[in-house]
């Protein structure tokens, strides 16, 4: 959805309507009616329920004014193999199951000092660049995009080539057919990859996937597409948005270099204020009381995460940045069966980053005044295209 209040804002139509009627009724494109559910409490209960269901494949797909850019479908789109976040139990819970291990806190922790060491070596990188420059391409993007790339075995030459394409993928508004040749391009790759892997394995992710041949190519495929993708895109948006909102607050800022121990509450407050993924989208598969309303069976129902997360029902003076808000039960990792698997890995990547960031650039700012920086209002994943920085040197 557009955010039209200002670039860290939820759109002023969709508080009003969270104010009015958290669970709303709405019209789709096509004229049928769904529902928007904005209220923390209700968009809770919908990514709990199962009964939300988050397959493609069960009935028409209707897409929602603003919904970034997804074709309206005449008949059911074909089930993508591997894409368990598009699956409900229990193929979904088959799927996840064999991914756990590969991503338990014990796992992840033993992964910061080597977070740590990425991140040390891209702000090295920077510092030896003359300002101002973009610290979307400089730092943003590389650092979650070499972590997953690493974790998952993808080789190290391939990794622009398969960012541009990802990018491209997320655009809101791409047609429908260079959507699919870029998708195209990009399962190519990984079914390839996906195949050298079970040829001869390695040491990550996808290699330790690879010897379970119980699973498919196009499985494994799928489940590469999704970690990848989700691996470092949302990442990358979140420290770019971050950073401009934290240079947007130099008190702030300073505190956070000054109390390197506020970092890890100021992250989760960032993940519950930015809310870089939006919108989600489910289907109801029976009759579901939610919120005071009837949802029928069949429905449409749309959940705003933005929305939810500045609910002030849920959160104090929610529209305010508060790096020292404990702001845990935020939804931006979502909630339930669909919780996102990887979110620790996220937490370390921006804790590491964010401090570092601080610590080394004391005197980082914008090099553009704020209104030009130009938004990701025009992708599935909310961010910064750019963010032109400079420092003292």
């Amino acid at each position: 959805m557009e955010r039209d209040a200002g670039p860290f804002d939820p759109p002023r139509a969709i508080t009003r309507l969270r104010e009015a009627r958290p669970v709303s009724p709405m019209v789709f494109p096509d004229g049928h009616e769904g529902w928007l559910v904005t209220g923390y409490d209700a968009v809770r209960k919908v990514m709990a329920d199962t009964r939300f269901s988050s397959r493609q494949d069960i009935g028409v797909l209707h897409v929602p004014w603003e919904i970034p850019g997804m074709p309206v479908f005449t008949e059911p789109p074909p089930q993508p193999p591997g894409m368990f976040i598009a699956m409900d139990p229990p193929d979904h819970t088959r799927l996840r199951r064999r991914l756990t291990g590969a991503f338990t806190v014990r796992r992840m922790k033993q992964l910061e000092a080597h977070v740590a060491e990425i991140v040390e070596h891209r702000l090295d990188a920077m510092a030896r660049l003359t300002p101002p420059v973009d610290l979307v391409t400089e730092f943003a993007v590389p650092v979650p995009l070499l972590v997953i790339c690493e974790l998952l075995g993808v080789p190290y030459a391939d990794r622009q080539e398969f960012q541009a394409r990802s990018a491209r993928f997320l655009v809101k508004d791409l047609p429908l057919e260079e959507k699919t040749a870029v998708h195209g391009a990009l399962h190519s790759y990984l079914a390839e990859l996906v195949t050298r892997t079970r040829t001869a394995p390695g040491e990550n992710i996808l290699s330790d996937l690879a010897c379970q041949e119980d699973l498919t190519i196009d499985e494994l495929t799928g489940i590469a597409f999704l970690l990848l993708l989700a691996g470092h895109e949302t990442t990358a948006n979140m420290l770019g948005l971050g950073t401009f909102a934290l240079l947007e607050d130099p008190e702030q800022a300073e505190e956070l270099r000054a109390r390197p121990e506020l970092v890890p509450d100021a992250v989760e407050e960032l993940l519950r204020s930015l809310s870089v993924v939006d919108i989600l989208l489910r289907y109801a598969t029976e009759d579901i009381e939610l919120g005071g309303e009837t949802i029928s069976r069949g429905s449409s129902v749309v959940v705003s995460v933005l929305a939810a997360n500045r609910d002030p029902g849920r959160f104090e003076d929610p529209d305010a940045l508060d790096i020292r808000r404990r702001a845990r039960g935020h939804l931006s990792f979502g909630h339930g069966v669909h919780q996102c698997l990887g979110q620790q890995l996220a937490r370390i990547e921006m804790r590491a980053g964010f401090e570092g960031l601080l610590h080394r650039f004391p005197t980082l700012a914008l090099a553009v005044p704020a209104d030009a920086v130009r938004l990701k209002t025009d992708m599935n994943i909310y961010g910064v295209h750019e963010l032109p920085v400079t420092w003292d040197q």
